[in-house]
């Protein structure tokens, strides 16, 4: 077992994507791997936990009881300047017993069967934007125009948010997934949103309806769920119903289209399973929430020959995992046909995604609709000039437009 100290050169986390290679991870991530998989790196604080870049691994840290999910805890590797006490976080950032407690109070409607129940309403609000865009002019923005507004209509319906008040949680989910040092523009809009839900909340006491906010009411009523958890709880399932699934409707559509044989085959298959394998492989090629995974060890253990102490902090990026030849080989390559779905791209153990059961029904109706009702869809600009979201958690592009 080793016990050694950092490497005499320490690289800084996260890591820079080669220019004109937008769905790779990072190429000194990848050299990482390959060389010295577990290895130290260096955070905007200067603390440097240890990166663990091959998918076994990636799977027995986030799978093990030994490490902590709790961001307030001591040598937790925070990806940016924490905003707001311990009592104002989503019970994604708690361990069990308390995260546990949280997430079961929301899970009902994420249920398979609970969202199988959703898959024609999902249909209708793909097939209006499409009108929508096709009655509009062209080009098109696919971020505003599509990829923003599906989902954002569907986690408005389920959570009981008006949609009209879309371009405020927007602008303010942008903000709070921004990972540049200065938290004043985070806070302010962690603020806003708290503020926001709390009033629906108390609405919804009043005029409950079939919905998630009206179900978490009576618990902040009876005492059982404090208004502040609710309201963490609604920005969680707000802020990553909307910006994960709107980034991979865009950035799988980009990459579909820079690869006109897979983007053919899926728009011409009848079997719903091929479009599954499609989701599923594009879910690994993208990987879009790309700043790592965070834990913090709560006793000594080991990685892959590597004694990690106490209070030491780890950093999980999955891309890279997703991405390990090992597990995944060719993984350079988007190949629809691959069987992907033991990726990691909704994170493994207690606190992988609790609403992917809703994120692969979205992207099974686009990616099913989409292609087929605009066949001749393709950028309207040199993919060279479209703009990427580097500094964001949920890796995407500003802008795209298209034409058809």
């Amino acid at each position: 077992m080793s016990d050694t100290t950092a490497p005499t050169e320490i690289p800084f986390y996260p890591m820079e994507r080669a220019e004109g290679c937008p769905f790779a991870p990072p190429p000194r991530l990848m050299r990482i791997q390959e060389e010295a998989p577990v290895q130290r790196v260096r955070l905007w604080d200067g603390s440097t936990p240890w990166l663990i870049t091959r998918y076994e691994d990636q799977r027995a840290v986030l799978g093990d009881p030994r490490v902590s999910a709790d961001l307030f805890r001591e040598g937790y590797p925070a990806p940016a300047p924490i905003v707001g006490e311990r009592s104002n976080v989503s019970f994604i950032f708690k361990d069990d017993p308390e995260h546990n407690r949280l997430r079961r109070m929301v899970t009902k409607p994420f249920t398979l069967r609970g969202v199988k129940a959703m898959r024609p309403a999902v249909q209708r609000i793909v097939d209006d934007r499409i009108d929508a865009m096709l009655a509009g002019p062209k080009p098109a923005d696919l971020v505003r125009d599509f990829a923003l507004p599906v989902p954002s209509l569907v986690i408005c319906d389920l959570l009981g948010v008006p949609y009209e008040d879309h371009d405020f949680f927007q602008e303010h989910s942008k903000r709070l997934l921004d990972q540049s040092p200065d938290q004043a523009p985070r806070a302010e809009s962690r603020d806003r949103l708290v503020e926001y839900l709390a009033r629906l909340l108390r609405d919804k006491r009043d005029r409950p309806a079939d919905d998630v906010m009206s179900t978490l009411a009576p618990r902040v009523d009876s005492g059982e769920l404090s208004e502040i958890d609710a309201a963490q709880t609604g920005i969680l399932l707000l802020v990553a119903g909307h910006e994960t699934t709107a980034n991979m409707i865009t950035l799988g559509t980009l990459a579909l289209l820079q690869n006109p044989r897979a983007l053919a085959a899926l728009r011409e298959a009848d079997d719903p399973a091929v479009v599954d394998r499609a989701v599923e492989e594009l879910l690994r090629y993208l990987s879009i929430v790309h700043n790592g995974r965070r834990r913090v060890a709560l006793e000594d253990l080991e990685v892959a020959g590597q004694k990690v102490r106490r209070g030491e902090g780890l950093v999980i990026p999955t891309e890279s995992g997703n991405w390990d030849e090992s597990v995944f080989p060719g993984a350079a390559e988007l190949d629809i046909d691959r069987d992907a779905r033991r990726h990691m791209a909704f994170g493994f153990g207690v606190h992988q995604c609790l609403g992917q059961p809703l994120a692969r029904l979205e992207l099974h109706i686009v990616y099913s609709t989409l292609y087929r009702r605009l066949p001749a869809l393709a950028l309207a600009c040199d993919p060279a000039d479209l703009s990427y979201r580097h500094g964001s958690l949920v890796y995407g592009v500003h802008e795209m437009p298209v034409t058809w």
